[in-house]
């Protein structure tokens, strides 16, 4: 049977009337148009549209001048979907430690799990996570801007140094690199947070001050001597005037060397700048009930405790630090062959 379109192409009758076919749909009804008024000409049609005539071929074969909608893209949807294949208990212990670390993604939590004894890739947690946010049962917690910049004058130090080519970064202690950064959570509130990281096993010593003077920052050292579960070799601060004065001479006294980093450089204290957003993200932001100093810190240290012997580093192979501690320690002891 011979479809007849008369004077007017169908697609400008189809225009003309307002029909529901896509905009897509519509240009291929052009091109069938086209087709038919024009002898039948499939290179003439698809050098006059810009398409290769594998396309044109292909939408000719599927067109039905009696259903305009064959002109329509198809469902790319398999036909056969991926149905899970995680229990529900396995769903409930995912969920019951994503409430409890919020900011831990798919790698750490399933290394929780395995350290717990239960089967399953970091992929089906990941997919497990997606689940649950699409059905409602998991939420992520708000994020809050709680750090403000301040700047910062270039003073003489007597004690502290550039860090010495030399000085190699091998072990443990080697060097520590201390930060502060502002907190600001609530209205009226502002805090001094300071943290410092081992840039080799990433052990963290976190304590909260209500300002940020060289005062506070020397009882943060005496708390970092005290915590850290090996012998400190240096320090290296940025030129923050808290790192200075009375805590340069808290270094001298202990004969601790002190690097000091050139003015605008960050990423030379890269591991502790890093060590700021975690805390933030996975304490500040979620945990503190109480922003009383006393009661902050304690939490603080609770928080420690965990960050040091129960979450997983990436940068550690899923090690704690405490565990990487451990492993380097028994490597020192086994006997070198010769």
């Amino acid at each position: 049977m011979q479809i007849r379109y008369g004077k007017v192409p169908r697609a400008r009758q189809l225009a003309r009337s307002g029909g529901e076919l896509s905009r897509e749909a519509r240009q291929r009804l052009l091109w069938m148009d086209y087709y038919r008024t024009h002898g039948h000409n499939a290179a003439l049609t698809c050098r006059r549209f810009g398409i290769s005539r594998q396309t044109f071929y292909r939408w000719k074969r599927r067109f039905d001048p009696h259903a305009l909608s064959s002109l329509e893209d198809l469902s790319h949807r398999p036909h056969q979907c991926r149905r899970p294949t995680w229990t529900p208990r396995l769903v409930e212990q995912v969920l019951r430690l994503r409430q409890q670390f919020p900011r831990w993604g798919k790698d750490k939590l399933a290394v929780l799990l395995r350290r717990q004894g239960v089967s399953g890739s970091t992929s089906m947690v990941g997919r497990i996570l997606s689940s649950l946010k699409a059905l409602g049962r998991l939420y992520e917690p708000p994020r809050a801007a709680t750090a403000a910049r301040r700047p910062r004058r270039v003073r003489a130090r007597p004690w502290a140094v550039r860090k010495p080519k030399f000085w190699r970064i091998e072990q443990p202690g080697d060097v520590v690199q201390i930060d502060s950064k502002q907190l600001r959570p609530t209205r009226g509130v502002v805090l001094q947070h300071f943290s410092a990281r081992d840039m080799v096993s990433r052990w963290d010593v976190v304590q909260v001050h209500a300002r940020a003077t060289a005062a506070t920052a020397t009882t943060f050292l005496d708390a970092l001597l005290e915590r850290m579960p090996f012998r400190i070799a240096a320090l290296q601060v940025d030129g923050g005037s808290e790192f200075a004065a009375e805590f340069e001479q808290a270094c001298q006294a202990r004969g601790l060397p002190l690097f000091v980093l050139p003015r605008c450089s960050p990423k030379l204290n890269g591991r502790v700048e890093r060590a700021h957003r975690t805390h933030n993200e996975e304490f500040y932001e979620i945990a503190p009930s109480d922003w009383s100093l006393p009661q902050l810190n304690r939490q603080l240290r609770n928080w420690e405790t965990i960050y040091n012997t129960v979450r997983p580093h990436q940068a550690l192979d899923y090690l704690t630090p405490q565990q990487f501690l451990v492993q380097w320690k028994s490597k020192r002891k086994e006997p070198e062959c010769h």
